[in-house]
């Protein structure tokens, strides 16, 4: 099996510059940047956060009522909580499993086959 070769790509500080104040002066954004220049607007976003005058890239503002933050954190909560109880849940059933499958060869009994009556649909007439 034959392994790709990686190709690293360096670009100089000058040609990450020049595209850097391409997009500060308005000319295009980092999405047009990267196309014409062949750069990932990923890429792009870092020279903007490491090299520019961070005013090229998107802010997001999040407004935000008190009750839907109260809401968050109480979801949140939730999701701990629930969380919890499903490790718990999985214990217990971990513990009775290991307790059906000593009971069942203290008393010669084949645990699989236990296990899968247990699991089938009783029947209308039971």
């Amino acid at each position: 099996m034959k392994l790709k070769k990686r190709v690293l790509i360096r670009y100089s500080e000058a040609f990450k510059q020049e595209v850097v104040s391409e997009i500060e002066s308005g000319r295009m954004n980092g999405h047009q940047a990267g196309k014409r220049y062949g750069v990932s607007s990923q890429i792009i976003s870092y020279w903007l956060r490491r090299m520019g005058k961070l005013d090229a890239l998107p802010k997001f503002i999040r407004v935000e009522k008190p009750d839907e933050r109260d809401r968050v954190k109480d979801l949140e909560r939730q999701v701990r909580e629930l969380k919890n109880a499903l490790a718990d849940t999985q214990v217990r059933y971990l513990i009775a499993e290991s307790q059906l499958e000593i009971v069942c060869e203290q008393q010669g009994l084949d645990a699989e086959e236990v296990k899968k009556k247990l699991q089938a649909k009783p029947s209308s007439k039971q």
